[in-house]
């Protein structure tokens, strides 16, 4: 009997064990079959006993697929643990949070933290890029980038959503805004920008009188 079972079929589960039909039961090695099932990517647990005369039981607990992940140019469904389950294929996984970089699958429980932080804004977001294994700069699907600091980078994303909410800051001729001093927020112009602010800066006064 095999229980735990949510994305894989029964079969998938006797061919990762390597239990055949032809097998008797005491010459199979219970920790034998469980060492093979924890081999399986998308198995996190298994459990494995024989009850004599005849029957064989296995108990498992499958990984969910959380994220997606990015590293020289593959992407990877990946479960919240960071384990690499499969290779992207099916659309239907489009939605889940997308990390790239080295090491940010192992930090995806983060990531969607600080998602879950940015309310409705995550909506706009395309991507977690970890840098250098130590920050997230967070890419926008208008092309803005989003640079956080490596310490409390939760108060940054709520300063962020204050910032959208009161000055529509990510609809502005901005590529990038920087977070990471707790003092200041830098800016970064698009080309239209820096042409729309020397337009201003330029532009005659009128007198009075």
């Amino acid at each position: 009997s095999i229980s735990g079972r949510e994305r894989l079929s029964e079969k998938d589960v006797l061919a990762a064990a390597g239990v055949g039909h032809a097998q008797t039961l005491p010459f199979l090695a219970a920790s034998d079959v469980r060492d093979r099932l924890l081999a399986t990517p998308i198995i996190k647990s298994a459990q494995v006993m024989k009850l004599y005369p005849n029957r064989l039981v296995i108990a498992i607990e499958e990984r969910r697929p959380a994220g997606l992940w990015q590293r020289d140019g593959n992407v990877s469904v990946v479960s919240e643990d960071g384990v690499p389950l499969i290779d992207l294929r099916d659309k239907s996984y489009l939605g889940l949070p997308f990390v790239v970089g080295d090491g940010a699958q192992k930090r995806l429980p983060e990531y969607i933290g600080l998602m879950k932080s940015a309310g409705d804004l995550s909506k706009r977001v395309k991507a977690g890029v970890l840098v250098a294994g130590r920050r997230w700069d967070i890419e926008m699907t208008n092309g803005v980038t989003v640079r956080l600091p490596e310490e409390n980078p939760g108060a940054a994303v709520d300063a962020l959503v204050r910032m959208q909410n009161e000055a529509r800051i990510l609809d502005r001729d901005i590529m990038s805004i920087d977070l990471r001093a707790r003092d200041r927020v830098a800016f970064r112009l698009t080309e239209e920008g820096v042409a729309a602010r020397e337009a201003t800066a330029h532009k005659p006064r009128k007198s009075g009188g």
